[in-house]
């Protein structure tokens, strides 16, 4: 049985997560050795985050950037960590349709709505005001920054990006580690690791 909540990262998604009035926060751990000691929102970093392996606490990963959350997950798996040791944090405010699903390790903030037989992976970060629809696909690691705004049908790929105020129309992929800059449409399918940008997106660089 674990005992309370350790947060991964002294980061701003850690305040972000304290903000919402997440609950049973004993500790924060992080690799900056000059964070120990301190506090962050009034929550004390309690050391590194191999200390997390043999503390008693449930996990939550509070990295921002998709690929160094990924990384970090892996680690802690590696070291021993088992998936069920990872807690989802849904902010009170948030609306979570009865048919969809959020698994392990997601966090979703405020005003989050995410309708009917969406599907949230594992680990992804929803900022305030996004709003998931019908039946998309939010894979692993993924990030949806602050009110971004997913049609029916839509699949972000894992550990992708989506900046704020983004739009994707419904029905359209986005591929795994692609970056969608803020405020973008998106009307067709984004390729893996490529980085959309404007309206209508188009990939950077390329020509109309």
């Amino acid at each position: 049985m674990t005992s309370g909540l350790l947060l991964i990262g002294a980061s701003g998604l850690a305040r972000e997560v304290l903000a919402a009035g997440i609950t049973g926060v004993t500790g924060i751990v992080d690799d900056d050795l000059e964070l120990h000691g301190t506090e962050l929102a009034g929550v004390p970093v309690v050391g590194s985050l191999v200390d997390a392996v043999e503390r008693p606490e449930a996990l939550l990963v509070c990295i921002g950037p998709s690929r160094s959350r990924r990384s970090v997950v892996r680690r802690l798996s590696e070291s021993g960590v088992a998936d069920d040791r990872f807690t989802t944090y849904v902010a009170r405010s948030a609306r979570i349709g009865r048919s969809s699903v959020v698994a392990p390790g997601s966090i979703l903030l405020d005003n989050v709505v995410v309708t009917a037989d969406a599907a949230i992976g594992r680990h992804v970060v929803v900022m305030p005001n996004c709003t998931i629809t019908h039946d998309d696909v939010v894979e692993d690691f993924a990030t949806l920054a602050a009110g971004v705004c997913l049609g029916g049908t839509v699949r972000v790929g894992e550990a992708a990006y989506l900046g704020m105020n983004a739009s994707v129309r419904q029905g359209v992929t986005i591929g795994s580690e692609s970056t969608v800059g803020m405020g973008a449409v998106v009307l067709h399918d984004v390729p893996d690791e490529a980085t959309w940008v404007g309206v209508p997106a188009r990939q950077m660089g390329a020509r109309e």
